[in-house]
């Protein structure tokens, strides 16, 4: 059995990634369909496996993938992870062959034994030559993940005496903004109701880099970090070049805020988090002249850990006080001028001066078409704030705050069976399954854990409130957090996200299939 289990773990994962699936491509839309016929035409999972797909949101074109295995009683675990992929292009003359690992294999090992100029393709070089890596667009982040979980569900199913449950949800679109697990998050109630089970468990099945021996890959990740996009438009005084001292660029205010902003410690959750970083800057102009900017619009990537998103947007809104009464100052004694004053409002405050002055069903007929357009979120709430600061019949100059996109919350296991399970798996992982794990406080990026996990419901209040698209094109992907005990258990490798995206296959293929069936049989173990 145990030989199998390896096998089937091997076989879903290149299966997966032989199937391309590039995040906003048809190839993730027809991805969901194809897993699920697969996984039916296979007849791996039991006669009384449930299959079935969902869509992201009415209309969309992406599915979800759900499959449920039953056991003796109502409690059940959660299997989860995404499958779509970044794009294949950077793999250049090897692209056709950046989804087919065991051919991409032999191509990447004679390239680079005949060149290896940077330390990472020497790295690759040597990785590849043990034997014990295998490439592949995806196969690291994140098929493996998915390959060991329906492994385990397969062994689940030919086990007559399984106790509990297991449902698994491979979902869409985690590399852009998580639509798929927002989803399936929203949703994972009324499947629960529908199916007569008690979900008490999450595992998600994300990937982790490690660039050493495998000692930092190999954990389970007990939260993530979170993620907002605090966003400012900002509003000047247009004027003619040659008389600059008769207005505000508003380029101008925006690089003071940004140059505030970058790295600040208040916004920067604690001595081990990460600093805030600017990801964009521009101006409103669509064409040259000589007139100053009349609006700009930044905004900027904030990690979080123990902060809810209400708390970094005050933070925030606090720095960009504090940068224009001290930038305007030394402006206003470059130039022998008195500072002038430039407020700065929520975005939730004008929209509702838009709403008394009878702009909201303007506004919110823009926002359904801007949804439907090929636009970032980002730039639709650009526009939508632009449009709502005209609508509310304000005068510049000033600054408007809000968010520009999905808001990821930061999760944190708390104690529970699923904590004492993963702690008794840690302990006991060298004797059972021959290799040392560890517990880590967060997973180390973004994941779809955020949708998942235990994070607070009402801290998503004050983040729609304050984005402008949050009813046309965040919503509509499902707005809930499941707020179920979630933790991280996947497999490790190397630059994903770059061609020589490469994945440990002794720790994937053999060891997370066992590591997966020892924490799920714990949590089940009173079925």
């Amino acid at each position: 059995m145990t030989a199998l289990l390896d096998a089937r773990a091997r076989h879903w994962s290149v299966a997966m990634t032989e199937r391309p699936s590039v995040t906003g491509t048809p190839d993730e839309a027809a991805f969901g369909p194809w897993l699920a016929e697969a996984l039916r035409a296979a007849m791996t999972l039991g006669p009384q496996a449930r299959i079935w797909t969902f869509p992201v949101a009415p209309g969309d074109a992406r599915h979800c993938v759900a499959v449920l295995v039953r056991g003796a009683g109502r409690r059940t675990v959660l299997l989860t992870g995404h499958y779509d992929t970044v794009s294949v292009a950077d793999y250049a003359e090897h692209a056709p062959l950046a989804t087919q690992p065991d051919r991409l294999l032999g191509a990447l090992r004679e390239r680079l034994d005949a060149r290896a100029e940077t330390p990472a393709e020497r790295r690759a070089r040597a990785d590849l030559a043990t034997g014990r890596y295998l490439p592949g667009r995806g196969l690291l982040d994140m098929k493996a993940g998915l390959g060991a979980g329906l492994a385990v569900m397969e062994a689940f199913a030919a086990d007559a005496g399984a106790r509990g449950n297991l449902l698994f949800i491979a979902v869409p679109d985690e590399e852009n903004a998580s639509a798929g697990a927002r989803a399936a998050a929203a949703r994972l109630e009324a499947i629960a109701a529908e199916e007569g089970i008690a979900v008490e468990a999450v595992v998600n099945l994300d990937s982790i880099a490690d660039d050493g021996d495998g000692s930092e890959g190999r954990i389970v990740a007990l939260g993530t970090v979170g993620k907002v996009l605090p966003t400012a438009f900002v509003v000047g005084t247009p004027v003619h070049s040659g008389f600059p001292l008769r207005g505000l660029n508003a380029a101008v205010l925006a690089g003071i805020v940004a140059a505030r902003v970058e790295w600040a410690a208040e916004l920067t959750d604690g001595p081990a988090g990460t600093p805030p970083s600017l990801l964009s800057l521009t101006d409103g102009r669509t064409g040259y002249d000589v007139t100053t900017p009349a609006t700009a619009w930044a905004y900027w990537s904030v990690l979080n850990r123990h902060r809810d998103p209400a708390a970094v947007l005050a933070a925030f809104e606090g720095l960009c006080r504090t940068a224009l009464r001290e930038g305007l100052a030394a402006l206003a004694a470059r130039g022998g001028i008195a500072a002038p004053e430039v407020p700065v409002v929520r975005f939730a405050d004008l929209w509702a001066g838009a709403l008394a002055a009878g702009g909201g069903t303007a506004l919110r007929m823009m926002a359904e078409d801007l949804a439907g357009m090929d636009l970032s979120i980002p730039d639709q709430c650009r526009r939508l704030t632009a449009a709502t600061w005209a609508a509310s019949g304000r005068a510049g100059p000033a600054v408007v705050v809000g968010f520009g996109s999905v808001p990821y919350p930061a999760t944190h296991l708390s104690e529970g069976p699923l904590h004492d399970a993963v702690r008794a798996l840690v302990a006991e992982a060298p004797a059972r399954h021959g290799v040392t794990i560890a517990a880590a406080d967060f997973f180390a990026g973004i994941s779809d854990m955020s949708f998942f996990g235990g994070s607070d419901p009402e801290a998503m209040t004050p983040v729609a409130a304050n984005t402008p698209a949050w009813a046309s094109a965040i919503a509509p992907g499902g707005d809930r957090v499941a707020g179920l005990p979630t933790v991280n258990l996947g497999p490790w490798g190397r630059d994903y996200h770059t061609p020589l995206e490469r994945l440990e296959t002794d720790y994937a293929f053999r060891v997370l299939p066992r590591l997966l069936q020892d924490l799920i049989g714990r949590v089940l173990a009173d079925a």
